[in-house]
């Protein structure tokens, strides 16, 4: 079905101000980790390994005294970055008090003596990535990395942070799968006993076809399902079984009972139309409710146990909304690669394909400039990345996944030109504004 309308929602100005108030710096894009879920991991991805010099670094101090919160990392390590503390110390001397620091980390590497550098550097928050509790199935996700080693990092911190007189934050960041569902719970109880401060839940984005199977969400949107929802409800109370459609819509002389099925699709469909929503009959057609509620629950098991425990827990969506928020650019963030290429979020970050709902998306990032050539600001305030910022505010480009011509030509390719709304950004097929995916912000 094509693309109704969309209606317009107003975005908020922030991604207009003169400078970015959230700077999310890749200090490295090398690991010693081997994760199922990495974009590393996947077979025929293109990142390149190297490390942020100072001498790029400092091209983003112009941009510190105005930050709400700077991030130092990417798809790497950030312990393996040599300078990491250095670059620490030289956001804290300019950025407000009232400004934080802080990275994700797998926790491998975060013994009692790098705890203290970092502690005496001014690090504010450091999350650490967690995917289960159950050694085994740790492992199993996290190739070379050990659960023992989280808790003896989460030890290492604490300490550190009473030394210097000041918390740093503690938090876990857990990619739902279906492998690990059963685990959030038990994570959830496990950082109470350990002091943590924040969970961070996000599902997992599969960059090969083989990680497809397990993904813990439909791409189909809430309002898609809930509306397809009701009229399959409606039609099999009156005996008709929307599921024989693509066996009987193409006939040339259908049967009455055939004729009810094609018209109760017709008539489903134009209910969608007139509330903006789109469908894609084939998926949702082999809609897993099972799937839904097995995440639904799991999160619910989470929030509960979060609550008593008075742990901050962010969780996703358990259905893309079709309600879209780019919170990379409503906050204005800036996410700057180790090499000085300065881009506008997550999803246009770096060069890869990802694999959703069976579709290949193959993304090209969007550099507005790099550090070498001019200073954060001088980027930031460029007219090519205002354009951008105020275009994607419009939120007024279609959602591909459901769309039943996804992906088309138009965003399918790495070059993009515009989507079937004319729109010159390239935001219809990322899934990071409907709130499935998550992240240290």
């Amino acid at each position: 079905m094509s693309h109704p309308s969309l209606p317009v929602v107003e975005g908020s100005s922030a991604g207009l101000l003169p400078r970015p108030s959230k700077l999310f710096v890749e200090v490295t894009t090398r690991c010693n980790l081997h994760c199922a879920m990495c974009v590393k991991e996947a077979q025929g991805q293109r990142i390149r390994e190297g490390d942020m010099t100072p001498e790029t670094y400092q091209r983003l101090v112009p941009a510190f005294p105005h930050l709400q919160a700077l991030v130092l990392n990417g798809i790497g390590e950030p312990l393996l970055n040599r300078n990491l503390e250095r670059f620490v110390e030289l956001a804290k001397r300019d950025m407000p008090a009232s400004g934080w620091v802080g990275f994700q980390t797998n926790g491998q590497l975060l013994g009692p003596k790098r705890a203290q550098s970092l502690a005496s550097a001014g690090v504010d928050r450091i999350c650490i990535s967690a995917d289960a509790v159950s050694p085994d199935v740790f492992s199993s996700l996290r190739r070379g990395g050990r659960h023992a080693a989280i808790e003896g990092a989460a030890a290492a911190l604490h300490a550190a942070a009473a030394t210097r007189g000041r918390p740093i934050a503690l938090g876990i960041e857990f990619v739902a799968m279906r492998e690990n569902l059963d685990q959030l719970a038990e994570l959830v109880r496990w950082s109470a006993r350990t002091g943590v401060a924040f969970i961070i839940v996000t599902h997992m984005l599969p960059y090969g076809a083989e990680m497809t199977r397990s993904v813990a969400f439909d791409a189909a949107t809430d309002r898609a399902v809930g509306l397809f929802g009701e009229w399959k409800a409606r039609a099999a109370a009156e005996g008709v079984d929307l599921g024989r459609y693509f066996d009987v819509f193409l006939k040339f002389r259908p049967s009455p009972d055939e004729q009810r099925v094609i018209d109760y699709v017709r008539d489903m469909v134009a209910d969608a139309s007139a509330q903006g929503i789109t469908l894609h009959l084939a998926r949702l057609l082999g809609y897993d409710p099972d799937l839904s509620r097995r995440t639904a629950s799991a999160f619910a098991e989470a929030a509960e146990i979060a609550a008593s425990a008075g742990i901050e827990l962010r969780l996703p969506a358990s259905t893309p909304t079709q309600q879209r928020r780019c919170e990379f650019v409503e906050s204005g963030g800036a996410f700057v690669s180790w090499d000085g290429g300065v881009h506008p979020c997550y999803f246009l970050w770096h060069r890869y394909s990802c694999h959703i709902a069976g579709i290949v998306k193959n993304v090209k990032p969007k550099s507005f400039g790099a550090l070498a050539q001019q200073d954060i600001l001088a980027i930031w305030n460029d007219e090519a990345a205002r354009g951008f910022r105020e275009a994607v505010l419009k939120y007024d480009f279609p959602f591909c996944y459901d769309c039943n011509h996804a992906l088309c030509d138009y965003v399918q390719d790495e070059e993009f030109t515009q989507d079937c709304h004319l729109n010159t950004v390239p935001c219809a097929a990322c899934l990071w504004c409907t709130g499935v995916f998550q992240c240290l912000a």
